[in-house]
């Protein structure tokens, strides 16, 4: 069944909510592309026959990306530079995809990362609590994905059709090694949980993605070991599957997702302890790493 606005969607049963769906000709919105897993994104859209506009506020390297989807003067992939925590940028951003376009069919809000001002302060014998590392981050991480969702939200219901997808972090289960980070991955977890409920019944799509540890700019700065790190190429390919399935969830690595699934409902005496000595192994390990 061929939903309008020229995305193709294959039914489930009603209550199922997200369908799967095929990506050839649909048209792609993904933000945070100029580096890490928005950049490795971006070869298997292609691939599957999507068209791809590209965010990020670093202009020359998204037309170096697009650069390498073009042939014969045509590419397939569309760069729209914009800083995504600027509200008003990106409400711009959407609106240009959709006068090139058409229309958005797959929103995927990708780009974060972590303002951690309060490790860089604690390091330096400053205040280890300061609350523009909570402000910046949660402007990168979760406002961001709210402004888009804004963005695309008014012509998705008016086709009644579209998908919504959002890079959240198993570290939004639980509280653990990063603050800020973790409390506005959190707050997308939940953001998308909840919008299901409001957009699905209207034939939209939405799927949380929760990442383990994935090797980007951001990873590099940690100074302990990552348990079951993946390739940012590898995450990707596990993106598009799920999306193509029409996972309301996609979590991987799956040893990594599923215990901390089972530490999320774990009583927390049995998660302080776990975590108490997992953190305490991880700052005795960035101690003693050296300084990159």
């Amino acid at each position: 069944m061929r939903r309008p606005g020229g995305f193709p969607f294959v039914f489930g049963h009603a209550a199922d909510w997200n369908t799967h769906m095929q990506l050839a000709n649909a048209r792609v919105w993904l933000t945070g592309a100029s580096s890490g897993i928005g950049e490795a994104l971006v070869a298997p859209l292609v691939r599957k026959g999507a068209r791809v506009a590209i965010t990020a506020r670093r202009s020359g390297r998204l037309e170096t990306i697009a650069a390498r989807y073009a042939a014969g003067g045509v590419s397939t992939v569309l760069a729209v530079p914009g800083d995504v925590t600027d509200r008003a940028a990106v409400i711009v951003a959407a609106r240009q995809i959709e006068r090139a376009w058409g229309g958005i069919d797959l929103a995927i809000f990708n780009a974060g990362g972590s303002v951690d001002h309060d490790r860089q302060s604690a390091a330096e014998g400053g205040e280890p609590f300061l609350s523009n590392s909570y402000t910046a981050t949660m402007a990168l991480n979760y406002f961001s994905v709210v402004y888009g969702i804004e963005a695309v939200l008014p012509d998705m219901l008016a086709r009644g059709s579209g998908h919504i997808a959002a890079v959240a972090s198993l570290a939004g289960y639980r509280p653990s090694a990063s603050l800020p980070y973790g409390v506005s991955k959190a707050a997308v977890i939940y953001l998308m949980n909840g919008l299901r409920f409001e957009v699905a019944p209207r034939g939209l799509g939405v799927t949380v993605i929760n990442p383990g540890f994935v090797k980007t700019p951001l990873t590099e700065r940690n100074r302990f070991h990552m348990p079951f790190l993946l390739e940012a190429s590898d995450a990707a390919e596990r993106i598009v599957r799920g999306l193509e399935r029409g996972k309301k969830e996609i979590h991987f690595p799956a040893p990594l997702s599923w215990a901390m699934k089972m530490l999320r409902i774990a009583p927390y005496p049995v998660y302080e302890r776990i975590m108490t000595r997992f953190l305490r192994r991880a700052r005795a390990a960035a101690a003693a790493a050296p300084r990159r």
